[in-house]
């Protein structure tokens, strides 16, 4: 699949250009690599030509038009435009694509697009990352020299006369990726639509960023290894990927926008602001909002409110199912109590009673109802005595007290075989450099070149050991199925310790009305202050 990638320069010198296709550089810092002498070292393969231009004199020849038509001549002017044509891998095995054959399709495409203008065409046969795609540069002067034909894709006058600069915007821009497209479609090579927006856009700063941090980090894990320090982060993340990786957690489970928006900030401290239909997110270590439309399509309206709904839809047929599976069993009688009951309030130390005859009036009715409802639900249940509603109480009390103690041992067993598993992995992926290591004749040397493998393998090794009780190295697919067996238990243990918490809270509030009702004191005395009183039966 060709991809298209545009780069706009204010670089006045127009040298650094012509270095950057002729010479090697490094990726991540753009600095020219040099040999021991520090000259700069030639590509192993490209194809240059110039348009308009010889194509080693293009810095000469720009400046020309530049100081005849007085333009480009300030800091703040795109001197240069800069696009990456970039084909699919596959093609050069599957398709045949060679460099000479690219360089005439970049020629082919840079005439088509960019009449007028001077430009520097080259490609490029090492691709990046080591993925060995063949790809063009384009590189144009912004100013056109020549006056050409008006084309359909020109939307001003003025963009086919000399003296006037390239002009990018959304319309021209699907032009060229249209181009593109049809380009590839007639030579038979991979291609993709681009007009379609990425579900998941990475902007080339935001890439580069990512690698740029993850090298960073891998340098200061590398450190921390010789020093004995076992890193506890090992994958770099930029403000971006936070924010597309939390949102598609909180969104997998959110039912509706003020769930989601609620989620977002409780759990990962992002704040969710809507302006005219459009969504933008607050990453907690920014001062700026990061819109969605930098994000992706998966992380704008339509497709969350489309979510939403599936998610409400999918949650509702759960609930209808498990009321079903509850009708036809239940295990401990008391969970199935079901009422609205609120707790009755006491009129000798309510201020706003004894300063307002209506409000105590107001509140002397609803007490009467919630009293009724108490005496009615005692009936219903078959409570002979104030003894036996307590008695239900403690009983379900000391059940959420067992079943948070159950869900407490699950989630250590949890925990405990997660490190596990990570410390598996880490000792099968460098097991094989570790048996390399056991196998060379220079021992000093190969530690020295895989210093970071050794440790790592060596820390796995030892923790797994410590952590083993026949001292041999666990299964992962017996700790994979054993995790899959823990995750279900917890869900069980975690749905009954919740239904005893609440069924508890339920109890605690009708022994109270009870005690009122009875005019007595009841041995749970409920806490005064109204902010706890908010927190344990709300």
């Amino acid at each position: 699949m060709a991809i298209l990638k545009h780069i706009a320069s204010k670089n006045a010198d127009y040298g650094a250009a012509q270095r950057y296709l002729i010479f090697q550089h490094n990726k991540y810092t753009g600095k020219p690599i040099t040999d021991e002498n520090l000259n700069m070292i030639l590509q192993e393969e490209y194809y240059l030509d110039g348009i308009h231009c010889d194509p080693f004199t293009f810095d000469m020849e720009c400046m020309e038009p530049n100081a005849h038509f007085h333009k480009n001549q300030n800091y703040n002017e795109i001197k240069s435009h800069h696009y990456i044509i970039s084909f699919d891998p596959k093609d050069r095995e599957e398709n045949g694509l060679t460099g000479e054959q690219a360089q005439k399709l970049g020629l082919e495409y840079a005439r088509k697009n960019f009449p007028g203008h001077q430009a520097l065409v080259c490609t490029h046969m090492d691709g990046h990352n080591g993925s060995g795609n063949i790809h063009v540069h384009i590189i144009i002067n912004s100013l056109r020299k020549y006056d050409v034909e008006r084309q359909n894709f020109m939307e001003r006058p003025c963009d086919s006369h000399a003296g006037n600069k390239h002009h990018l915007t959304k319309k021209y821009l699907v032009h060229l990726k249209q181009s593109l497209m049809d380009l590839c479609l007639r030579e038979h090579l991979n291609q993709v639509d681009l007009l379609t927006p990425a579900e998941r856009k990475i902007s080339e700063k935001e890439y580069w960023a990512e690698r740029r941090g993850q090298k960073k980090l891998d340098e200061q894990n590398k450190k921390m290894i010789e020093d004995g320090v076992n890193p506890r982060t090992t994958r770099f993340q930029t403000q971006k990927e936070y924010l597309r990786q939390s949102i598609d957690r909180a969104a997998s489970s959110a039912c509706n926008l003020e769930e989601f928006q609620q989620l977002l900030l409780q759990e990962y401290k992002i704040k969710l602001k809507i302006s005219r239909g459009r969504f933008s997110y607050l990453h907690p270590g920014h001062t700026k909002p990061i819109t969605s439309r930098k994000l992706g399509t998966r992380y704008e309206e339509k497709y969350l409110l489309k979510l939403f709904e599936e998610n409400s839809r999918t949650e509702k047929a759960k609930e209808k199912n498990d009321e079903q599976k509850n009708t036809i069993e239940r295990p401990y009688s008391i969970l199935i109590i079901q009422s609205e009951l609120q707790l009755v309030t006491d009129l000798q130390n309510c201020v706003k009673a004894r300063e307002n005859a209506a409000y105590a009036q107001q509140v002397k009715l609803n007490n009467l109802k919630e009293m009724a409802k108490t005496i009615a639900y005692i009936q219903e249940q078959g409570y002979g005595t104030r003894e036996e509603l307590e008695s239900a109480f403690l009983e379900v009390k000391n059940a959420t007290a067992s079943s948070r103690k159950s869900l407490k041992t699950i989630e250590d067993r949890l925990r405990s075989v997660n490190e596990q598993i990570h410390y598996t992995g880490q000792y099968l992926a460098n097991k094989s450099i570790y048996t390399q290591f056991c196998r060379s004749s220079n021992k000093g040397q190969f530690r020295k070149e895989h210093s970071a493998e050794i440790s790592l393998y060596e820390a796995a090794r030892n923790f797994l050991r410590e952590h083993s009780s026949d001292r041999k190295i666990p299964s992962m697919r017996l700790l994979k199925e054993e995790k899959d067996a823990l995750m279900k238990q917890k869900k069980a243990a975690k749905e009954a310790y919740h239904d005893h918490h609440q069924n508890q809270k339920a109890l605690k509030i009708r022994c109270a009305n009870v005690a009122a009702l009875l005019d007595q004191t009841h041995s749970l005395q409920l806490t005064s202050t109204t902010e706890h009183e908010n927190r344990v039966f709300s």
